[in-house]
């Protein structure tokens, strides 16, 4: 099977000693605080850690936590900020951004090791099916992942970029397709979007999610409810929870917050 290079395996042990770092400072918080009492955020690498540590247990789907970039705009204000810091801890190469088929401007932002981490797990998994020429997933996380940023990436580069690893063929491009690693552009078939594997499932519960929400919300009187009420509430289309869901339409506009005496409000924006 294809090694990590040591590159990788250093940023991975220092991301797992800062990741017990942060689970140690915020488990107990994360255990007592509601989302009211979390919401706001100054820094978006912390909102990132937090979101994150937030992340839902989802049955029967065996993928990493990740963060909808609307949910960053849900709980940092300064938009521009988060972009600039996003481009920032992208160049850094402390995470990486994939555009979703969810929605125009839909993006799931996930931590580099996380990631990795994912990789390593659907490779296994092919490997005990025998399932190809492994050997692509090695080239692809050293020779793809460390030079190319973008969300997408054109066949014929990726293949220029894969062939320092050795001899590509058409079958290793079908295999890290078949892996949920890329995922063609129906604009441009030459066109391959960086994906994540296993994300499938759990975007259609986003899109219904997202739904069944809004229609709640949208059959109240006032189309309003108490956020402190509204956190407790389970959705039955996503396998995602209430917080999660919170965080995205707050941060797109579909959602509004308002302050009252009681507490804060979540309302439907008015179109």
């Amino acid at each position: 099977m294809p090694q990590i290079p040591e590159s990788s395996k250093s940023r991975k042990r220092l991301r797992q000693e800062e990741e017990e770092e942060i689970r140690a400072e915020t488990s107990d918080a994360d255990q007592t605080l509601s989302l009211e009492e979390s919401l706001i955020f100054s820094d978006t690498l912390m909102a990132l850690r937090i979101i994150r540590a937030q992340f839902p247990s989802i049955d029967k789907v065996s993928i990493r936590p990740f963060i909808l970039r609307s949910q960053l705009y849900s709980c940092v204000k300064d938009r521009t900020q988060v972009d600039r810091e996003l481009e920032s801890l992208l160049r850094e190469k402390v995470l990486r951004i994939f555009k979703l088929n969810t929605g125009q401007d839909d993006h799931a932002i996930m931590f580099l090791d996380d990631y990795l981490s994912q990789i390593e797990h659907v490779m296994k998994r092919m490997e005990e099916k025998k399932q190809g020429d492994l050997e692509v997933f090695g080239w692809f996380r050293t020779h793809v992942i460390d030079v190319k940023l973008e969300h997408s990436i054109h066949h014929q580069e990726l293949c220029s970029l894969l062939s320092n690893g050795g001899k590509v063929k058409d079958d290793h491009i079908s295999l890290l397709i078949n892996a949920g690693l890329l995922t063609r552009q129906l604009i441009d078939p030459n066109v391959f979007w960086f994906a994540v594997p296993n994300i499938g499932s759990v975007l259609k519960g986003l899109s219904q999610g997202r739904k069944e929400l809004l229609s709640f919300l949208n059959r109240r009187r006032y189309k309003e409810i108490m956020l402190a009420s509204l956190e407790k509430k389970r959705l039955r289309f996503s396998p995602m929870d209430m917080r999660f869901h919170l965080r995205d339409l707050i941060g797109s506009g579909h959602l509004t917050t308002v302050n009252t005496p009681t507490g804060l409000v979540v309302r439907v924006s008015k179109d």
